[in-house]
């Protein structure tokens, strides 16, 4: 009686523990939906399309005359901007496992990502009418030669060491697209993290980052270009308060009590 007991106790555990998100496994099984919505949903397409058709028609306002004379350039993120990498986070899934640096890095050696909808031709296009790309990742530079050859086999322009600014020190990318702002007019930075845009959204609280979206909205749709990502980003670290090392329990409280409900 007393084993039947304990064996239906640590059943209603293994239970309690799904429901709320308490096992490695059960954390990365959150990630399903947001997976599915970049693998399989034509609005997510739609998006990308409606992101790179806005940029277009930004430039297209600027004369070719000007492009070269200036220097016009374009500055990009490239995971889930330009780079599709729900294939790893998908195999994540399958395997009960969370994002680790190691097991990235055991996707990009692959350099199998696709593109994302709609990136290849925007950015073909925005060469050929002058404009110099620049890729500005928070990759480990130890990734640079397989992200290159990635670039390339989609015959994505500008694919050069030179024009791939990747991580090196800090994650914050504002010392890096101020170094390039030194040799280029930046007419358009895109990216599916607020941080690829401008350093206010840093570390922000959520309201805070409200709070930075309201003061640029003038940007969003005209220099600024935003591509949808909801699996990860800036975004799911403020939910956690950027703490690390939380437990899933500790994440899981803490998203039930963001939800906001009637």
């Amino acid at each position: 009686m007393k084993r039947i007991s304990i064996i239906a106790l640590l059943s209603c555990l293994v239970i309690l523990g799904t429901v709320h998100g308490q096992t490695i496994a059960d954390e990365a099984r959150l990630k399903t939906l947001p997976v599915l919505f970049q693998q399989t949903a034509a609005e997510y397409r739609a998006l990308c399309y409606q992101a790179f058709n806005t940029a277009r028609w930004q430039l297209e306002k600027i004369p070719v005359s000007q492009v070269r004379k200036k220097k016009m350039a374009i500055i990009t993120d490239l995971d889930e901007t330009i780079l599709d990498n729900s294939y790893s986070d998908a195999q994540l899934v399958k395997e009960g496992k969370t994002y680790a640096p190691d097991v990235w890095k055991r996707w990009t050696d692959k350099a199998a990502a696709t593109a994302v909808p709609g990136a290849v031709d925007f950015l073909q296009w925005a060469s050929k009418r002058g404009f110099t790309i620049l890729y500005i990742s928070n990759r480990d530079t130890t990734e640079l030669a397989s992200t290159l050859q990635n670039l390339q086999t989609l015959q994505l322009p500008d694919a050069k060491l030179s024009n791939m600014l990747f991580l090196t020190t800090t994650s914050s990318k504002e010392a890096r697209r101020q170094q390039v702002m030194k040799q280029y007019d930046i007419v358009m930075l895109m990216g599916d993290n607020l941080n690829d845009f401008t350093a206010a959204f840093e570390k922000g609280s959520i309201p805070a980052r409200f709070q930075a979206t309201d003061d640029a909205r003038a940007y969003w749709g005209k220099k600024f270009i935003v591509l949808p990502n909801a699996s990860y980003g800036e975004w799911e670290s403020a939910l956690y308060e950027y703490k690390r090392n939380l437990t899933p329990a500790q994440k899981d409280s803490m998203r039930w009590q963001l939800m906001k409900g009637y």
